[in-house]
């Protein structure tokens, strides 16, 4: 199979077979189409722009006004031994883990085409700091589909973890490159190009968030197609006779697959079954994020030269460390499986969230971010001119 897709003749015959089935399946569910595009934009209007936005001006100005460089001298000593990267890279696993994906990931692509990492560094960073943020885990997963707000805090401290242990393995990877050093600490800030940046900042995350919007619309009608045409229960059935000695069914073969493609409608369709299987497998698809998010982080990309197959094994080693961590302490510690009259309500008042709610309590969390690392560099600036002040006396 491998063999025939490296041709380029029968990989464009397969390709143009899918888009000639894609066309037909447009014709012949034209309605289910439509109600798919519908539930899209409900959840871009809801989740996506309301969540992503601020985070993604927010990114922006941290690298563009050069606070990533001020945070690199504070957080070298702990960056450079754990991960490999030079303490500029803080911000983007600090970004990653609060602004959910692709949010880290385009941080971390911005400051390698800013010169503030290496090609290697950016690469590491891929790896694990692409996350999903507390805001989706805690809220929608863990309240709306498991009913229960501990179990997505268990959900997310193991997202965390996992990610951290990800960005261990891969400080191995290309070990004769080390992480490299930062600007000079007694630089002075960007203050005369804040105008520029500010609405360089403002109309890329405008750009960025509607090419997000753009991919989740189109997976949402694809799976809806998918599902429609029965290639869904086809490939699950298949996938349930190979993973059969692992005792994987139809049903959650499909699961699987769907949360492969596009991570929120794989955890949704996690509502009954077994408790410690739905949070193993709810923690692999947070991990693996689908691959939604990854053709997002993919136009991000663009010709910036970095690996995506480093990018990708990253996810994949966060899924499986994600699900092995979380089966691990379901093993020793019993989890109360949520009352189902609950689960129905929290679904439903996550599922009505207005815009201008969801907008204020991501915006507030992107201006307390930006505070923080806002207060950090300069006190890190104030340290280091305190030290040439000492030196030059």
């Amino acid at each position: 199979m491998g063999g025939l897709l490296r041709h380029p003749y029968y990989r464009d015959a397969m390709l143009g077979l899918g888009l000639l089935g894609c066309a037909l399946a447009l014709v012949l569910w034209p309605g289910e189409a439509i109600a798919a595009m519908k539930e899209g934009l409900e959840l871009c209007g809801n989740v996506i722009v309301p969540s992503l936005f601020p985070f993604f001006v927010l990114s922006s100005l941290v690298v563009e006004l050069g606070m990533s460089r001020y945070l690199g001298a504070l957080f070298q000593p702990l960056m450079a031994p754990l991960f490999r990267v030079n303490g500029a890279c803080a911000s983007a696993v600090a970004l990653g883990f609060v602004g959910g994906y692709p949010v880290g990931a385009r941080t971390a692509i911005t400051l390698y085409e800013n010169g503030q990492c290496s090609k290697t560094e950016a690469e590491r960073l891929l790896a694990f700091c692409n996350n999903s943020g507390p805001a989706f885990i805690l809220g929608v997963v863990g309240a709306g589909i498991f009913g229960s707000g501990r179990v997505g805090l268990l959900l997310y401290l193991v997202h965390i973890l996992a990610s951290l242990l990800v960005g261990l393995l891969f400080r191995f990877y290309r070990p004769g490159d080390g992480p490299r050093r930062g600007c000079r600490p007694g630089a002075q800030f960007q203050t005369a190009r804040f105008s520029l940046a500010f609405t360089r900042s403002v109309t890329g995350a405008l750009s960025a968030t509607l090419n997000i919007c753009a991919f989740v619309l189109c997976f949402t009608v694809l799976i809806r197609l998918l599902a429609l045409s029965g290639a869904l229960s086809g490939v699950a059935r298949l996938l349930a006779m190979v993973l059969e000695p692992l005792g994987l069914s139809q049903l959650w073969a499909g699961r699987l697959i769907t949360g492969l493609l596009e991570v929120s409608s794989g955890v949704s369709s996690l509502t009954d079954g077994p408790l410690s299987g739905r949070l193993s497998m709810a923690a692999f698809m947070l991990g693996w994020a689908g691959l939604s998010v990854h053709c997002q982080v993919l136009a991000f990309l663009g010709d910036s030269g970095l690996s995506m197959g480093t990018y990708l094994t990253g996810k994949l080693l966060h899924g499986l460390l994600s699900a092995l961590l979380l089966r691990l302490i379901t093993l020793f510690y019993a989890l109360p499986a949520p009352v189902s009259a609950y689960l129905a309500d929290q679904t439903e008042s996550m599922a009505s969230l207005e815009f201008q709610q969801a907008l204020t309590i991501s915006t507030a969390s992107a201006w307390c971010l930006f505070l923080l690392l806002f207060a950090l560099a300069v006190g890190g600036v104030k340290k280091s001119a305190g030290k040439s002040t000492i030196r030059g006396v």
